[in-house]
C-alpha cells in the first residue's frame, strides 16, 4: 500500500492534513510521528514498532519539535543509505530564510509554510509539487 509518513507534533495540524488528504481523496495511508525519534522507529522498525513497508512514497516533516527537530531528522535520515533517497516536504511555520536554507541544504523536495491547505498555501508551487507526487499513478 502506498504511504505518506507526517512528522508532526501539533494535534491540529495533523488533522488539517488528515482532512486534506480525504477531501482531495489522497490514495495513500497516512501514517503520523509526533518527533523525529518517532519517525525514525517507524522507518527503521526499531524499538518495538512495526516498521512501514513498503517506504513511505513522501515524508511530510515540522521543524519545530520536541525530543528530535526536522533538522536533526533530516540529517539522520539522509545519513543512512538505506533512507536518504526519500523525498521529503517541510511543513512548518518557520518564515525564516535560514531555515529555508538550511532545509534545501539537506536536499528537501519543498518547503510549504503552514497552516497547510492544498487551495490557500503562499508556497503553492511546493504545494502543487506535493500534490502531484502524492496524485502520481503507481
Amino acid at each position: 500500500m502506498r504511504s505518506v509518513l507526517l512528522v508532526e507534533d501539533d494535534f491540529f495540524d495533523t488533522m488539517v492534513v488528515q482532512k486534506s488528504f480525504e477531501k482531495f481523496n489522497v490514495p495513500h495511508k497516512l501514517y503520523t510521528a509526533f518527533n523525529g525519534l518517532e519517525a525514525l522507529d517507524m522507518l527503521r522498525g526499531l524499538n518495538g514498532v512495526e516498521p512501514i513497508r513498503p517506504l513511505p512514497e513522501v515524508i511530510l516533516l515540522d521543524l519545530n519539535m520536541p525530543k528530535m527537530n526536522g533538522f536533526e531528522f533530516l540529517t539522520e535520515l539522509r545519513a543512512q543509505a538505506d533512507l536518504r533517497h526519500l523525498p521529503v516536504f517541510i511543513t512548518t511555520t518557520s518564515e525564516m530564510d535560514i531555515d529555508r536554507l538550511q532545509a534545501e541544504n539537506l536536499d528537501v523536495q519543498g518547503y510549504i509554510v503552514k497552516p497547510v491547505d492544498f487551495e490557500n498555501t503562499r508556497d503553492m508551487a511546493d504545494s502543487l509539487s506535493l500534490l502531484e507526487a502524492l496524485l502520481k499513478p503507481v
